[in-house]
C-alpha cells in the first residue's frame, strides 16, 4: 500500500485539532469556573462556555467535512491550581482563554484557507476579549502585548 500524499490542508487540519482540543478543555474548565463563581457573577461564565461549545462544534464539523476524525474530549483534565474562590476561578478562566488563544494563533500560522484564517482571527479576538474581563477579575493587568504568543 502506497503512502498517501498529505492534503493541502494537512498542517492546517493538525492546528485545527489543537484548537479543538483547547475548546474541549475550555468547555470542561468553565464548569469548574462556574462552580467557584457566585451565582450573581455567572453570566460571563455561561457566555464563555457557550462560545467555546459553539466553536468546538464549528471546528469539529469543519474537520469532519475534510474527512478528518475530530479529536475527542478527554474524560477529565488536570487543573493548573486549586479553585476555591472567585479569584481562583477568574485565574482559571484566564488560563483557559490564553490556552485557546495560543491554539488559534497556531491555526492562524498554519492556515492555507482564507475561511480558516478568518475563523482563527475571530476566535483569537473573542478569546482575548473574554480574557481581559477575567484578568481584571483576577486582579491582573487586563491585556497582554501579543495575545496568543508566549510572554518571553
Amino acid at each position: 500500500m502506497a503512502d498517501q500524499e498529505p492534503t493541502p490542508t494537512a498542517a492546517e487540519d493538525a492546528a485545527l485539532q489543537e484548537a479543538l482540543a483547547a475548546a474541549h478543555t475550555a468547555v470542561w474548565g468553565y464548569g469548574v469556573v462556574g462552580a467557584a463563581t457566585p451565582v450573581e457573577g455567572r453570566a460571563p461564565v455561561v457566555e464563555a462556555e457557550e462560545a467555546h461549545r459553539d466553536l468546538r462544534d464549528i471546528v469539529a464539523a469543519l474537520l469532519t467535512s475534510r474527512r478528518v476524525e475530530p479529536v475527542p474530549a478527554a474524560a477529565g483534565y488536570t487543573l493548573p491550581a486549586p479553585v476555591a474562590s472567585a479569584a481562583d476561578a477568574a485565574a482559571l478562566a484566564v488560563t483557559l482563554e490564553d490556552g485557546t488563544a495560543q491554539a488559534w494563533t497556531w491555526v492562524l500560522d498554519q492556515a492555507t484557507e482564507r475561511s480558516t484564517r478568518e475563523l482563527a482571527v475571530a476566535a483569537l479576538s473573542a478569546a482575548e476579549l473574554r480574557a481581559v474581563g477575567w484578568r481584571t477579575a483576577a486582579g491582573w493587568p487586563p491585556t497582554t502585548a501579543f495575545p496568543g504568543l508566549p510572554d518571553t
